[in-house]
């Protein structure tokens, strides 16, 4: 097809969609909780509901506790309108762009009682058993909602399966320990409620997502950088046993973005209580009685934490003795990731200085495995690098999953998107897949990455592979295996040498991630780091 042809096609496509079509799951669904009334998706033959309730409010006394049970209501919820989003800071003027949860023209109001999710159902009717995709966004632990354009469902769901987006907390209402917190909660833990809140939300679906055409037994979990590093949390979790079938972590995983041990309960209580009492609130009760505007002025984010409970141990050593969930996996990173903040201009001298100093005892395999002969391939090599050890700790992960004889496959997503004149080459930046996963390329990107999303709608290389992206994934939650008609072959894990991968590009398929000197750096911070085999 001729570029203008595609084009048009794809003007067509986005008429179709901007006209709501009739909802194709008419009448009310009954939840368990009371029966919800949905809207026509911008899609044809997709209905949405928005703002279902999965956990009761998590405010005074119920403030960083695992979610409680939902109260039942009379009569037909109305399903049409967001649900308020959790609580974090806006970032209207933010350089790096706006918080797409709460700072857009229709964004939903924020307050704590956020733990509501939304379903877009291809379905005609109840248990038709459509596999169903959970999507756990990201934000750094620090925002986010279910709310997001770019992680709109309606496309995907065109593919013949069901997308859930929900809402978990964030910030210091998500991941906080305190000593009163683990006293109270029946299991000795603290620090992990937003893994409570997508454990909740995973059990809000199996127990009704049949109710909307959906299989409760082929739940697959998707997420980026935060989101992926939950849903490796969730496949680590002993809680979370039994709730999904496959997940899927785009850029991310139990380590965070880099190489390094989980934070131990202990320390992260320790730091709570330091920033409560510098805050003046001397207990527990202090510090619910605080706003929530206080509590994230006085409190950070302690991201994932060795609980005891939902991660009982460092996840690092999980995996490696193969005691993780039994699950299918689908894993990866972006070639530039970490690229987007800037940094000034490269050179080789300026490179080999920052590996030296980001690497000390270990410079000389840093030195070896990124040795650029010009400015312009230090430029390019530092883009990159800012992605790689990513990039490994995904193998690491994929490989830990298909040694316990699971599907498990990887990608790296290479796609240099179409930008405006002034930066005709972003690259594939953090969370740059997501619009090609969701199909969503005229949506503002979550980071944006100087992409420009007008263009990218309309070039036919970045539509090809969207419709390829939203096929492998839909495909893997169908069956656990990404392939199918007409797409080219992806490899299976067990299958590549180390360093190999699949390359999603313009034309997808089989290539090199990371040379044998990088694996060598990687390998070696890990074990001096993290030291788990």
């Amino acid at each position: 097809m001729s570029g203008a042809g595609a084009f048009a096609l794809a003007l067509a496509g986005a008429a179709l969609s901007a006209a709501p079509a009739e909802a194709a799951l008419n009448g009310p669904v009954a939840t368990k909780n009371g029966l919800v009334k949905g809207i026509p998706g911008s899609s044809p033959g997709v209905t949405e509901f928005r703002g279902i309730p999965f956990g009761a409010a998590p405010v005074g006394p119920l403030r960083w506790r695992a979610p409680q049970p939902v109260a039942n209501w009379t009569g037909v919820r109305d399903a049409s309108k967001w649900g308020d989003v959790c609580m974090q800071p806006t970032a209207k003027g933010r350089s790096l762009g706006v918080n797409l949860a709460t700072d857009l023209p229709d964004s939903p109001k924020m307050s704590e009682d956020c733990l509501n999710l939304n379903v877009f159902t291809p379905a005609t009717k109840a248990g038709q058993k459509l596999p169903v995709m959970v999507w756990v966004y990201g934000g750094a632990y620090n925002e986010g909602g279910g709310n997001m354009p770019i992680s709109d469902g309606n496309r995907l769901a065109q593919k013949g399966v069901i997308i859930v987006t929900f809402n978990y907390r964030v910030g210091a209402f998500g991941f906080l320990s305190h000593p009163e917190l683990t006293k109270e909660s029946g299991h000795n833990a603290s620090g992990n409620q937003a893994l409570a809140d997508s454990i909740a939300a995973l059990e809000w679906v199996k127990a009704n997502i049949a109710a909307f055409g959906g299989d409760p037994d082929n739940v697959t979990i998707f997420g980026q950088s935060a989101g992926a590093c939950i849903d490796a949390f969730l496949v680590g979790s002993p809680q979370a046993k039994g709730l999904f079938k496959r997940a899927i972590s785009e850029s991310g995983e139990w380590m965070g973005l880099g190489i390094a041990k989980m934070a131990p309960l202990d320390r992260q209580e320790q730091a709570t209580v330091a920033a409560a009492e510098k805050a003046g609130a001397k207990s527990l009760a202090d510090m619910r009685a605080m706003s929530a505007a206080d509590v994230m002025k006085a409190f950070r984010n302690q991201g994932g934490t060795v609980d005891g409970y939902y991660v009982p141990e460092d996840l690092s050593k999980t995996f490696a003795e193969g005691k993780q969930n039994p699950v299918d996996v689908l894993v990866g990173s972006n070639g530039a990731e970490l690229s987007f903040g800037g940094g000034g201009k490269v050179t080789v001298d300026s490179l080999k200085g920052r590996l030296t100093n980001q690497y000390k005892d270990l410079a000389p395999l840093a030195l070896a495995a990124y040795a650029p002969k010009t400015d312009a391939e230090a430029a390019q090599l530092a883009a990159q690098q800012s992605g790689d050890t990513l990039a490994w700790g995904q193998r690491l992960y994929a490989d830990d999953m298909a040694k316990i004889g699971k599907q498990s496959w990887i990608y790296h997503f290479t796609f240099h998107p179409p930008g405006p004149p002034s930066n005709p080459d972003p690259g594939p930046t953090h969370a740059s897949e997501i619009a090609y996963v969701f199909n969503n390329l005229e949506k503002p990107h979550e980071i944006p990455d100087a992409s420009s999303p007008e263009l990218s709608a309309k070039d036919p290389k970045a539509i090809k592979l969207a419709d390829q992206m939203g096929s492998y994934w839909t495909n893997f939650a169908k069956t656990g295996n990404p392939n199918g008609p007409g797409l080219p072959n992806w490899p299976a894990v067990k299958t590549l040498k180390p360093g190999e991968t699949m390359v999603l590009d313009a034309a997808p398929g089989k290539g090199e991630a990371l040379t044998p000197a990088m694996i060598k750096l990687y390998q070696a911070v890990y074990d001096r780091d993290v030291g788990i085999h």
